[in-house]
This record gives structure tokens, sequence and C-alpha cells, in this order.
């Protein structure tokens, strides 16, 4: 399990998206200007293969046009799959690898985009980011598009692998083998020798990064995306820019406000990173979240189901039995399919993953009924793969890679393992079940051949246009008080905050009415909703 938080389209469930309940309360609202109008002629070029190409090479948005052309199937690092439909066109823009030296070498980033249906009425484009980090947008954005489909009416719908993903230069670290290898580790060492054991893994993980990649990682953060963005909205034609950001892509999408407020059109943050948290206290939250998420779901599978319930009463007695398991499995993996083993870490990860949305629920209990009653481990398997983006032919997308280099990038703390010991009491009562793991993880960054930048991302943006902010109150990996958090830090008058009463990651991905009816009105209308609107 991961202490960096992974957005909805992250995770290989998209097609496990929950539904939640309707209602909407606030106050009244108000209008912004609408975004102004782009052409929608697509245009040529770049088409370079190397991805980071010649010295010299033209990158700004007068030196380039896109040429749009049918789309290929996502490839195994951006997450495998079958090609988008017809109406999806690909393209590649050139951008600086260093924006510090605009005329040297450069990075070839991937697009994707579906054309607006209403040509008549067209407002311009929408780029998305769907978190992670590490999130192919280009494998993401067609298996999610019935979701933005009213978007899509009066938008293109883009997205793209951010530098360091998928195609865009993708960062590579270890290779399929060695990253089922790994799981064998144990990431929750409770002894001198697996505090070694981890350490050594954790070395080769980083060793094989710098070897594969060592060029490409010092150019993976967040603000060198923010300014990639930019340039897509210059080279896209839009005058400013209007962006739906997901989990990460909140942080990316604040950056990018903090650098370029004067270009801000319509920006929508849903399941807000809280940006004034370091990694530890984000880990720490995130330990937190997902314990009140893994009680949410057993109160609901009491309920529903009775005595047939894994975690049987919940509340304590549901997190004993769920330790138990942890525990046994640590000294004795359970069998699965095709000669693997669920270890403890990839149980938890699972159950980490099931909890991104209420609609997996059911798989959850099924899988906890089948380790705890059956002694297999096939579906907490299963959903353990795809949240750390293994197919079912054991390919691994770059999604972990990117994870670890982009945040590693981003954040300037490193951590001991004396640092997380001493911190392990405060995790353990944060959460029994995600405690040690989330802890643990806190040594990614250890060794890393590139400084951090920041100790917290900038979003500071006075005189950008408002932002709605989202926020859900049962989300397990960014918890509610960071959409709070965010819009304070955006300023006043820029950050306007949105609750959903609910579960899951992703709160326009619910479904739910009141929170699309809202968000769909600023994005397609500019009407403002009252700062402090709920729907649940």
């Amino acid at each position: 399990m991961h202490t960096v938080v992974r957005g909805a389209g992250a995770l290989g469930l998209t097609a496990l998206l929950l539904t939640a309940a309707t209602g909407c309360q606030g106050g009244g609202s108000s209008a912004v200007e609408p975004a102004p109008t782009s052409p929608s002629t697509g245009s040529s070029a770049a088409g370079a293969t190397s991805s980071t190409g010649s010295p010299g090479a033209a990158t700004g948005a007068a030196a380039q046009k896109l040429d749009w052309h049918a789309c290929a199937a996502p490839s195994a690092a951006q997450g495998s799959g079958t090609a988008p439909a017809a109406d999806w066109q690909c393209a590649t823009l050139k951008a600086p690898l260093d924006h510090g030296k605009p005329d040297g070498r450069t990075i070839d980033l991937a697009l994707i985009r579906s054309r607006a249906k209403d040509e008549q009425h067209r407002i311009g484009s929408l780029l998305f980011n769907f978190g992670g980090p590490g999130a192919s947008g280009v494998a993401t954005l067609p298996a999610l598009a019935s979701t933005y489909a009213s978007l899509n009416t009066r938008y293109d719908l883009v997205s793209f692998d951010p530098r360091g993903v998928g195609a865009s230069d993708g960062v590579t670290c270890l290779d399929d083998k060695a990253t089922d290898d790994s799981a064998t580790v144990d990431s929750t060492p409770g002894n001198p020798a697996a505090v070694k054991a981890l350490d050594d893994s954790n070395a080769r993980y980083v060793a094989a990064c710098e070897h594969n990649s060592g060029a490409v990682l010092p150019y993976v953060d967040t603000e060198s995306a923010a300014r990639d963005m930019d340039l897509m909205r210059q080279v896209l034609g839009d005058r400013k820019l209007s962006y739906f950001g997901i989990s990460y892509g909140t942080q990316l999408g604040g950056v990018y406000a903090h650098l370029f407020p004067q270009e801000v059109g319509r920006l929508v943050l849903d399941s807000v990173v809280d940006p004034t948290k370091d990694p530890q206290q984000s880990a720490l939250g995130q330990a937190q979240g997902f314990q009140l998420a893994l009680g949410d779901f057993m109160k609901a599978c009491a309920t529903q189901v009775g005595t047939s319930c894994p975690t049987g009463a919940g509340g304590d007695e549901g997190t004993a039995k769920i330790v138990a398991l942890v525990q046994k499995l640590e000294q004795s993996p359970l069998p699965a399919a095709d000669g693997r083993q669920l270890t403890a870490t990839q149980a938890v990860t699972g159950i980490a993953g099931a909890l991104y949305s209420q609609e997996t629920w059911p798989v959850l209990a099924g899988g906890l009924t089948e380790a705890m009653r059956q002694g297999t481990g096939n579906t907490l398997l299963q959903l353990a793969d795809g949240l750390n983006g293994r197919d079912a032919q054991g390919h691994y997308s770059n999604l972990n890679a990117a994870n670890r280099a982009i945040s590693c990038v981003d954040a300037r703390q490193r951590y001991s393992d004396q640092d997380v010991e001493a911190q392990l009491p405060q995790f353990r009562a944060a959460s029994p079940v995600f405690g040690d793991f989330t802890a643990w993880g806190l040594t990614g960054c250890t060794g890393w051949p590139v400084p951090g930048k920041a100790d917290h991302p900038e979003v500071a943006a006075a005189g950008a246009a408002p932002i709605l902010v989202v926020g859900t109150t049962g989300d397990p990996a960014t918890p509610v008080e960071g959409a709070r958090a965010m819009a304070q830090q955006l300023g006043a008058g820029v950050g306007v905050t949105v609750t959903l009463r609910g579960e899951g990651h992703g709160g326009y991905n619910t479904g739910n009415p009141c929170l699309k009816q809202t968000v769909d009105a600023y994005l397609l209308d500019g009407t403002v909703p009252a700062d402090g609107t709920t729907c649940g």
C-alpha cells in the first residue's frame, strides 16, 4: 500500500463506480463569464517519436500544431486495453524537457480528445487529469466517457499522459517479474532483519528507476506538468483553461492556478489533496480516511447480510477480524490462481482498492469471505492488482513507477526507518489495519536520486476566476478536510467549496444528481454555486 493518493481513473476499477443518493442544499448562485470559445480546427504535428528530442526543437504554441489521428490500443505502460471508438483522436505535443530551457531538449506528451457533439454551441476544450500521480489520461478518459457525456455536448473532452506517465516518456523501474517478486517483501517489518530486507528492496527499486529513467527523473514534477498544461491550452486554441482534476489532479490544477491565475477559466477540483500537509501528515490522514471507510463498509455489510458478513457486526469486532487475517498472512500467504500467493501487503492493498468505490463493497465482502473461510486469496489479489496497475497477463503499467517519481521530486522530505518507528504508535492509533502500511510507505523516497522541490505545493491564486472545490465526506484517500484547506489556500473569492455527503473517491463520478447538476451548471453555463453548498 502506498501513502500517495490515486485518482479514480488509476485503479483499473473504472467500471465499478458507485451511484450515490440525491439531494442538494445551499444558497443562491452567481455566474462567471463564459469561457472564450476556441476554434475547433485540429492541427498538425509534431509527431516525433523520440521523447527527448534534439536540442533546439521548436516547442512554443506558435511553432506547432497537433496532428490528430486514430488512436491505437493503450500500451502496457498505459494499462493495456482495447482501442477507443472511432470518435476519439490522438496526437503528440512537444514540450521542453526543462521549462527553464525552452530551446533545449524536448519531451513528447500523448494527448487524446473527443470533439464536442454540439459544434454550434462549442465552448472549447475541457482538459482532464485523473490523478495518481501516474494515471494515463489517454487510457482513462475513453473508459469513463459516459460519465462526462453531458459535458461532451459543448466541450472537446481532452486528456493526456503527464510527463513520466504512460506514453509520455513513462518512467521505468523494475520489470514485471521483479515487480511481482517485490510483493513478497514484508512492507511492515517487525524486526531488524525485516527492516533491512525492506530497505534493500527499496534500494533496488530506486536503482532501477535511476538506471532506466535517470534522464527524465528531475523533470517529472507537478510544476513542469502544470506548465505543460498551459502549453496545451495555447496549442488547443483556448484563451482560458477549462479543467477537471480528480485526486492528485486537484494538486496539479491548484499549482496551475498559482502559476497562471489570469488564464484560469472554469476549473473543477474533485477529491482534493490537502496542499497544506507534508507527506507524513497526508499519510496519517489517509490511514484515518481508509479506516473510516472500512468502518462504513463493515456497518453496511452487517446491516445487509447479517451473520454472513465476514467482518461480523463491524466496529472493533470487524477490525479485529481483519487484523487477524493480515497477521496470519504475514506468516502464511494464501494460495491464488496461476501459482501466485496473497501476501499481507497485497491483502491490505486490495482492501484499500475496494474502498475507493461503494460499488466494490460487495466484491470486498466476497474477497474477505474467500480469504477467511475458504483459504484462498484470488479476489483480494485481483483487487490489489487493479490498484497496482497489473493486468491479467501479468504486465504492469508504469503507474507505480510514475507515482513514486513524481511524488519524490515534488516533496522535499525524506524519512528514515527511525522516523517511521517513532511515528508508528500514532499511525496504529489512527488505523489498526492501514496504519503500519501507510507509515512504512513514507520510506519510499529515501535514497531517491533527485532532490525534492518543496515542503508542500503552492496553490495561492489571487485574481483567478472562481474554482469549484469538491469534497466527499466518506472519501478514504483524500479526506474531505482537504477540500476546505484547498479552497482557503486558493484565496478569498477563488475557492468555492461543494460537499457531497457520501462514500468513495471521486464525487462527480458517483452520479449524484445534485452534484452533477451543480458541476455541469458551472462548467456549461458559468453558474457559480454558493460557497458551502452540500449535496447528499
